[in-house]
C-alpha cells in the first residue's frame, strides 16, 4: 500500500488502485484488456467504415448499427486509456474533476446504449409484424431524431451524479478500489452521507433498464407471437434469424450491465477484484464482440467485408 501513501499527492486528487489485491499480477492482465480494447477499436472502426462507405447500407438498421458502434467505442475508451495508464505504469492519480468527467462520460454512454438497443428491437418489431410500412415508419432522418432523443435521455438522467458527488465532503480517504471512477465507487469514499447518491443511483438504473427492457420484451413477445402465425416453416425460419444477432448482443450487455450494477451495490460478500475485472469485462468483452456477431449474422455485412478485405 505505500504506493498509495496519499501524502505525496494533491489533496483534490483521487487514487485509482487498478485490480484490489492483483496489483502485482496488473501487468499480465493488462494482455487481455489491452487486446480486447484494440480489437473492440478496429472492429466498430470498420463497421462504421463499412456503412459510410456503402450507399447500400445507408438504411435504418445499420445506422442503428454505427449508433450501436459508437457507444462501444465510447464505453470502453473512456475507460481503457486510463485503466491502461495504471496497469502499465502506476499512473493512479487522476484529479476531481478528471473523475468527475470520466464517471459522466461512462454512465451517459452506457444508458444511451439502452436506448439504442431498445431502438433495434423496435426496428425488429416493424420489419416484422408490420413489414409493408417499415419503410415510412423507420426512416433514417427518424432513426437519428430517436438517437438524438435517447441521447438527451442519457444527459438528463447522468447530469445530477457527478454534481451530486461533487458536493460530497471526501476527508483522508481518496483510494478508489477500482479502474475507474464508477459513481458508487467514489461515493462511498466520502466520509459524508450518501443516501440521496445511493437513491439517484438506484431511482436511475431502475427507471431506465426497467422501461427499456420492459418495452423490450413487449417487442419480442409481440414478434414471437407474430412469427408463430407464419405458416411456411422457411419464412418462420427467416424471421427468428433476423432477431437473432439483437437478442445476443442485448442479452450480453445487459447481463454484464445488471451483474455490475447490482455487485457494485449489493454484492458485499463478492472479492474487490473479481467485481473489479467483471466490471471492466462489460466495457470491454460487448463491444468486442458486438461487430464480430452483427458481422456473422448479417450477410450484407459479411458481403462488404469480404469485398474490401480479398481486394
Amino acid at each position: 500500500m505505500a504506493a498509495f501513501n496519499l501524502t505525496t499527492f494533491d489533496p483534490s486528487t483521487f487514487i485509482l488502485m487498478g485490480i484490489p489485491g492483483l496489483e502485482a499480477a496488473h501487468l499480465w492482465i493488462s494482455i487481455p484488456f489491452s487486446t480486447f480494447y484494440i480489437i473492440s477499436l478496429f472492429g466498430n472502426f470498420m463497421l462504421l467504415f463499412l456503412v459510410g462507405k456503402e450507399q447500400t447500407l445507408h438504411k435504418p438498421m445499420y445506422l442503428l448499427l454505427c449508433m450501436l458502434a459508437l457507444t462501444d467505442i465510447g464505453m470502453s475508451t473512456s475507460v481503457m486509456p486510463k485503466a491502461l495508464c495504471i496497469l502499465w505504469f502506476n499512473l493512479n492519480g487522476i484529479t476531481m474533476g478528471g473523475c468527475l468527467t470520466q464517471m459522466f462520460f461512462i454512465h451517459t454512454v452506457s444508458v444511451m446504449q439502452s436506448a439504442v438497443l431498445l431502438t433495434m428491437a423496435f426496428d425488429r418489431y416493424v420489419a416484422i409484424c408490420n413489414p409493408l410500412r417499415y419503410t415510412t415508419i423507420l426512416t433514417n432522418v427518424r432513426i437519428a431524431k430517436l438517437g438524438l432523443v435517447g441521447l438527451t435521455r442519457a444527459v438528463l438522467f447522468i447530469l445530477p451524479m457527478p454534481l451530486l458527488v461533487s458536493r460530497l465532503p471526501f476527508c483522508d480517504n481518496r483510494i478508489i478500489p477500482h479502474t475507474y471512477c464508477e459513481h458508487m465507487a467514489v461515493a462511498k469514499m466520502s466520509c459524508g452521507d450518501f443516501t440521496v447518491n445511493r437513491t439517484y443511483g438506484l431511482v436511475v438504473a431502475f427507471v431506465v433498464i426497467g422501461f427499456d427492457l420492459t418495452l423490450i420484451a413487449l417487442s419480442y413477445s409481440l414478434i414471437i407471437r407474430a412469427v408463430l402465425r407464419i405458416s411456411s416453416k422457411k419464412a418462420h425460419q427467416k424471421a427468428l434469424n433476423t432477431c437473432t444477432a439483437h437478442i445476443c448482443v442485448m442479452l450480453m450487455s445487459y447481463t454484464a450491465c445488471l451483474f455490475t450494477y447490482l455487485t457494485q451495490r449489493f454484492g458485499q460478500g463478492i472479492a474487490s477484484h473479481v467485481h473489479v475485472t467483471f466490471a471492466n469485462f462489460y466495457l470491454l468483452v460487448p463491444p468486442m464482440l458486438n461487430p464480430i456477431i452483427y458481422g456473422v449474422k448479417t450477410k450484407e455485412l459479411r458481403d462488404k467485408v469480404g469485398k474490401y478485405t480479398c481486394r
